[in-house]
């Protein structure tokens, strides 16, 4: 699953903390400013918000869905955003809209089962294929030519699970770096507590305190100097980013431990589903917040952004782990079958053993004029040389979908070092723009905000520029924004700039609200005049 962000190199200089950059609260929106007026590489919000004043039409309701890992339905700015089930009688334990999902008010959560419990931490489909069909393929000779297509597709899945499933050096020595960081963070933390009022102290409230003696002076300094090697945002406190460390070791962890244990059934035992049978598709629980809905509430957020004709349909498909095949099929058929016109994907994995499902959903979705918006990833992949799943091309289909845009993660230089991310996947044959994705403010549980860094940060908001695009101009197809979008990119004058950014992705830009209410005005004027000459010919 390739969510948030990570530094996991060797940071081989150490940053000066007196010249560190402190995320002041003018910058907690970034991601919604123009360049023109502003110098900041956001994607002109406010600008496409005066254009949008001056139209005649007001905008119609849109579905945005989020397929995700949970949302914070309590939020106070995600609640009122939510789309609800209308058809359905909240608490009755009754299918009410006989659609198969009982009491799906505002959504659905595939990882779950009828006694409410759900599916959390999870291993990697690599874990789960290579363990599985170990016992019959291991250290033995098997003759493909006597395998029926059922059996040699199995087989294809186990060799490529197998080939993955090695924990390569780098990561560990990786590990070993974040797993020593998080030492001694924790050791100089419970020294800091002792001092300051606050577990969840920020970065900028210990930079102004002063300790009471040498153990406190050096407890502090090694805690910014810490914090600065990693690139933790210093917005994030204390307590939140040990829980980050903690989380982040654990998952890694039983990556290193893939090979020689087993994963437990737990899907079997929670979910209960036949999971190689497609039929066997009305299973979970309507709780779509779970667990851990941090991710997909701040995702929610910037999809929603509080626009009052935006509703979030939840969709909990995304485990903490890779996410299952069968799961995001489902959730892309759940959202189209309940009328969700765009759906935010931010996730994604290198492993796809049930791909034909997902792209047998994704055509469903462009045969009802659906648009699928999907994060590139975070591992700094080339993309052209490397394939993440969901992918748009599908082998089972041959050919491409074109109601997909992938989304890499835009900067800004005073936000970061420029334009560019230190973890965004690219690649111009099958990226298609970007967006800002370093640092983003948004929601996050239990009625708080904050930042976070990832390509599924940038998705969402090229989804809430779609979701403005379709709100006004409900007559443009999926596939009409979808090229509005990237035909509207704002581009960088700089030759030098430009031309690194063309090798990125596709457009050479980044996604721009204001340039996309433009052409789609233009483009459905220079429609009508067409539609208007053919009627003129007809006669």
């Amino acid at each position: 699953m390739l969510f948030v962000r990570h530094k996991i190199f060797f940071i081989l200089i150490l940053l000066i903390i007196g010249t560190s950059f402190s995320y002041s609260q003018s910058l907690k929106n970034w991601q919604w400013k123009d360049w023109k007026s502003d110098t900041i590489h956001g994607i002109s919000l406010a600008n496409a918000q005066q254009l949008l004043n001056l139209l005649p039409q007001a905008p119609t309701p849109i579905i945005i869905a989020i397929l995700d890992g949970g949302i914070d339905t309590n939020h106070k700015d995600i609640k009122s955003s939510l789309w609800t089930n209308t058809k359905e009688i909240p608490g009755n334990n009754i299918d009410d809209d006989h659609n198969g999902y009982v009491d799906d008010i505002h959504g659905w959560n595939f990882l779950g089962g009828e006694n409410g419990q759900n599916l959390n931490k999870l291993p990697s489909e690599k874990a789960r294929v290579y363990h599985a069909y170990k016992a019959f393929y291991e250290n033995k000779s098997i003759d493909t030519n006597s395998l029926n297509k059922t059996e040699k597709k199995q087989y294809q899945n186990w060799l490529a699970a197998a080939n993955q499933i090695d924990f390569p050096e780098e990561e560990r020595a990786n590990l070993q770096y974040i797993r020593m960081s998080r030492n001694v963070l924790s050791r100089v933390m419970t020294t800091l507590y002792k001092e300051i009022a606050d577990s969840n102290f920020k970065v900028e409230k210990l930079e102004g305190y002063q300790p009471f003696g040498r153990i406190g002076l050096e407890a502090k300094i090694v805690y910014l100097k810490t914090i600065n090697i990693l690139g933790v945002d210093k917005e994030m406190g204390a307590k939140d980013i040990l829980t980050d460390l903690n989380e982040y070791v654990e998952s890694k962890e039983k990556m290193e431990n893939e090979k020689e244990l087993a994963p437990s059934p737990i899907r079997a035992q929670i979910v209960q589903d036949n999971y190689f049978d497609f039929s066997d598709r009305f299973y979970g629980n309507n709780d779509i917040m779970g667990p851990s809905p941090k991710h997909g509430t701040h995702v929610a957020g910037l999809a929603s952004n509080l626009s009052n004709y935006i509703s979030i349909m939840g969709i909990r498909a995304v485990p903490d782990g890779d996410e299952y095949d069968k799961d995001i099929a489902l959730g892309i058929r759940y959202a189209v079958d309940n009328g969700a016109k765009i759906i935010n994907m931010s996730f994604g994995k290198s492993f796809s053993p049930e791909q034909a499902w997902v792209d047998s959903a994704i055509r469903y979705a462009a045969a009802k004029d659906v648009l699928l918006i999907h994060s590139a990833g975070n591992e700094k992949y080339d993309l052209n040389t490397k394939s993440v799943f969901p992918s748009t091309f599908s082998d089972t289909f041959n050919d491409t979908a074109n109601n997909i845009i992938t989304v890499a993660a835009s900067s800004d230089s005073i936000v970061s070092g420029g334009l560019l991310t230190d973890f965004s996947n690219y690649g111009n044959k099958v990226v298609d723009l970007m967006s800002p994705g370093d640092k983003i403010y948004s929601t996050t549980p239990n009625n708080s905000y904050g930042n976070l860094s990832g390509t599924s940060m940038a998705a969402p908001i090229v989804s809430h520029i779609a979701g403005i695009i379709r709100a006004y101009f409900p007559q443009l197809t999926a596939v009409e924004v979808k090229n509005i979008l990237l035909k509207s990119c704002w581009i960088p004058q700089d030759k030098v700039t430009k031309t690194t950014l063309l090798s990125i992705c596709k457009t050479g830009g980044i996604v721009n609200a204001s340039n996309a209410v433009q052409y789609a005005q233009e483009y459905i004027a220079s429609q009508s005049y067409k539609k208007s000459k053919v009627r003129k010919n007809k006669n």
